[in-house]
């Protein structure tokens, strides 16, 4: 199996989001599961904010682009064949502002591409290209925003990176949020980690069980594209 771990947060080793996603991959390996690891740090290796020449290059048919166009989308292109070479996501951020740190919505840009991670089919339909891989959002947020919360109404986080995956075929991801820790007394704090990381047991535990088939024959039926 082959997992493409992506952190995003702009802290380093204080950052409680990266330290979930490592402990999840460590868990994982207890329960006996075999992997390998494409590792992305998109706070430090930022994929490109949208520009007026990326965007005319990505709606332009394949065959029409310039030398100039397809230099400006070769890396887009590179990190499309990343997530569809993968068999599984673990994304980890931090909540900023009620939403994404703004690093891995430039990931998201970059990553929704026509004819890579969703084609057209000919009824019409948008057919996102990640349906086959299984998908973890580790989150870590300041506030309380479960349900019942006073804050619950200002998640923008779960909702968005629903939609975005959503259109790109992930129908089913899992979510393990750590809440509250900046804006918690260390009461709060250690028993929000402490929830994160036994939600993470489970995560890892039913991971492990049912391995991903990462076979060419399945790849190519599923994805239905190559870059």
């Amino acid at each position: 199996m082959k997992i493409m771990h992506v952190d995003a947060s702009a802290k380093r080793e204080r950052s409680n989001s990266r330290a979930l996603s490592r402990y999840f991959l460590e868990r994982l390996r207890e329960e006996g599961a075999q992997f390998e690891v494409d590792y992305l740090d998109v706070a430090i290796d930022t994929p490109p904010h949208v520009d007026e020449a990326f965007a005319i290059a990505t709606y332009t048919a394949a065959q029409d682009r310039t030398p100039a166009m397809k230099a400006t989308l070769a890396g887009s292109d590179a990190l499309c064949q990343r997530l569809l070479d993968a068999d599984a996501f673990v994304f980890a951020m931090p909540m900023y502002n009620w939403s994404m740190p703004s690093a891995f919505k430039a990931f998201i840009d970059s990553i929704t591409r026509t004819g890579l991670t969703y084609v057209n089919a000919d009824d019409g339909r948008v057919v996102g290209q990640l349906s086959r891989q299984k998908v973890l959002f580790i989150t870590s947020r300041g506030a309380d925003l479960r349900a019942g919360s006073p804050y619950e109404a200002m998640d923008a986080l779960t909702p968005s990176l629903k939609a975005a995956f959503g259109f790109l075929g992930v129908a089913d991801p899992t979510f393990v949020d750590a809440q509250p820790l900046q804006f918690a007394n260390p009461e709060a704090r250690i028993e929000a980690l402490q929830r994160a990381r036994a939600e993470l047991d489970a995560v890892a535990s039913s991971w492990a069980s049912t391995p991903t088939d990462s076979s060419d024959e399945t790849f190519n039926a599923l994805s239905g594209v190559t870059a």
